[in-house]
């Protein structure tokens, strides 16, 4: 006899990356949260030659990436450019080949294809907070990824 499917878990996912200088060291920072039990983890990291952008794309990535199975993600982003590039750019960057409309490669390419592949695993919901106005969950991702880009810079030296 075969176990029906279980239901999906949906979890709440904040992110945020920060750079100083664009290149730069960057940082990111995300907090996963299961809403019916109220675990809750947070985890960031940094790159010492980076953009603000990669440092974005990064957050959502190690987010998705802390899953162990399948999961309805609320996704919780001030990044216009990570929320339009899944929710509106993608498909058109892969029925041309990782190029953009005007025919030039995507920038970071490598790291929206490791997006797309979770996008396959995950059912994403996406939605846009405005940046530094105040929602704790935003500021909060945001300290731990300045955090993680301080940390850098300091043992850099």
């Amino acid at each position: 006899m075969t176990e029906p499917p279980r239901k999906k878990s949906r979890v709440h996912l904040f992110t945020d990356g920060a750079c100083s200088g664009n290149p730069g060291p960057g940082g990111w920072g995300f907090i996963l949260r299961h809403p019916a039990s109220g675990a809750e983890i947070e985890r960031s990291g940094a790159e010492r030659a980076t953009t603000n952008n990669r440092m974005e794309l990064m957050a959502v990535i190690a987010g998705l990436e802390a899953l162990t199975q399948p999961t309805i993600v609320d996704l919780y982003s001030d990044s216009q450019y990570v929320l339009k590039g899944l929710n509106e750019w993608m498909e058109g960057w892969k029925k041309r080949g990782w190029r953009t409309a005007a025919k030039k490669p995507v920038k970071n390419a490598e790291l929206w294809k490791r997006l797309d592949e979770l996008q396959g695993v995950h059912e994403l919901h996406y939605h846009w907070i405005e940046g530094h106005a105040g929602h704790v969950d935003n500021e909060r991702a945001d300290a731990l990824a300045v955090a993680a880009r301080q940390t850098l810079r300091a043992n850099a030296g």
